[in-house]
Parts: structure tokens; C-alpha cells; sequence
């Protein structure tokens, strides 16, 4: 199995992929596998709306089945779209950073919450936590009010995620946070510190997962 792990970016933004480049730094150790993060250049500027999910699944699969040299593939979107019909397309390993985020938190808290882009994106994310028989476990899910582009703006974009994170902590009773949405991989570290809570990047959590299984699989 090749040792090379592919971070798709679903979405055409390439300072999310950067945001992205930068949050998985940290897991790139001499001897292990090669990360490489990619930006689907068919993808709209943030995946805010079920149809953005869907538009992007058929180029998803189509990049999956193009790089045979990649060992695992992390889909990098919240919404995890195309996840199952890119793990047809391939016999490689396909991880959805919501799916990794979300089993990551059940080893860190008892209750989770997620910090949402739009008040949009709730429907989606609230489908998937029953999908995944997570509801006993789900504190809330609370919007920032703020799209994927608009992330970038960082002062902006922390004091938001430090009041909404309060909020899921105080008021609906998360003992662990869930960031729910690839472009807010940089405020992990910050808000954890902040809140004084464990905080899950979903990307790291998956690419942590696209790790073991590639180093596994080449043993």
C-alpha cells in the first residue's frame, strides 16, 4: 500500500486548503506517511447547502479513482459528502473528517457539541449524528452566523466561535467541542485554551486515523 494520505478539499477555496496544510504540520514525523492536500477546483467557494453537497460527490469519485498512488483519501468537509460512493470507487481507505470528528470526541467528553457554520448546515448535521447513533451522546449544535470565506477573517471569526463554544458548554452542557467545518482548523488550539475544554479538529482526527491505517496496512 502506497504510504501517501490525499486531504481532499471538497470546496474551491484554496486558503481553506492552506488552513488545512498548516493544522495537519504537526502529524508529518520522518517515516511516516506522505500528507498531501489537494483543492477541487469543481467545488463552489464553501459547501453551505445540500446541493453544494451533492455537486461535488461525482468529481470526488472521479479524483479518487485518478490517484491509484494514494494509500488513504480524508474527504475534508464537514458534510462528508461523496463518502460512501468514494469508498466504492476505491480499495483504499476513505475517511469523512464529521464521521472521524465525531467518534474522536466520544474518547474526550461524555456530551459533545459541534460549532456550526450557517444556521443552514443544522439539518445536515443533525441527520448525520442520528445516522451515526450518536444522540445520547450530542449536547448541540450552534451556528457561528458565518460562511466558509468569511473564516479567514480571525478576530472576527474567534470571538464568535468563543461565545457560541461558551454557550454549548454552559448552557446545553458539552464537555467537548467538535469544529464543524474544515476551515476552522486554525482556532483549534486557541479555543481549546479559551474554553478550557478538549476541542476536535476533524481533519487532524482523521488524518490521525488515515495514519494508523496506512501504517498498518504496510507492516
Amino acid at each position: 500500500m502506497s504510504g501517501r494520505i490525499l486531504v481532499v478539499n471538497p470546496n474551491s477555496t484554496a486558503a481553506v486548503t492552506a488552513a488545512i496544510d498548516r493544522a495537519l504540520e504537526p502529524l508529518r514525523m520522518i517515516g511516516g506517511p506522505a500528507i498531501e492536500c489537494l483543492t477541487l477546483a469543481e467545488g463552489p467557494p464553501g459547501i453551505e447547502t445540500q446541493a453544494y453537497v451533492e455537486q461535488v460527490v461525482q468529481p470526488l469519485c472521479r479524483l479518487v479513482r485518478a490517484r491509484a498512488d494514494a494509500g488513504a483519501f480524508v474527504i475534508a468537509c464537514f458534510s462528508d459528502p461523496g463518502l460512501h460512493l468514494c469508498r466504492e470507487a476505491t480499495e483504499r481507505p476513505v475517511l469523512g473528517i464529521a464521521e472521524c470528528g465525531l467518534l474522536t470526541a466520544l474518547t474526550r467528553g461524555e456530551r459533545f457539541g459541534i460549532l456550526t457554520i450557517l444556521r443552514t448546515s443544522l439539518p445536515r448535521h443533525l441527520r448525520y449524528v442520528r445516522q451515526l447513533g450518536l444522540a445520547e451522546r450530542f449536547a448541540g449544535d450552534l451556528p457561528l452566523g458565518l460562511g466558509v470565506v468569511e473564516l479567514s477573517d480571525e478576530d472576527r471569526t474567534f470571538a464568535r466561535m468563543a461565545e457560541v463554544g461558551a454557550r454549548l458548554r454552559d448552557r446545553h452542557g458539552a464537555d467537548v467541542l467538535v469544529l464543524g467545518c474544515a476551515g476552522m482548523a486554525q482556532y483549534r488550539g486557541p479555543l481549546e485554551e479559551e474554553l478550557q475544554l478538549p476541542v476536535v479538529d476533524p481533519t487532524q482526527a482523521a488524518v490521525t486515523m488515515a495514519i494508523g491505517t496506512v501504517r498498518l496496512g504496510s507492516s
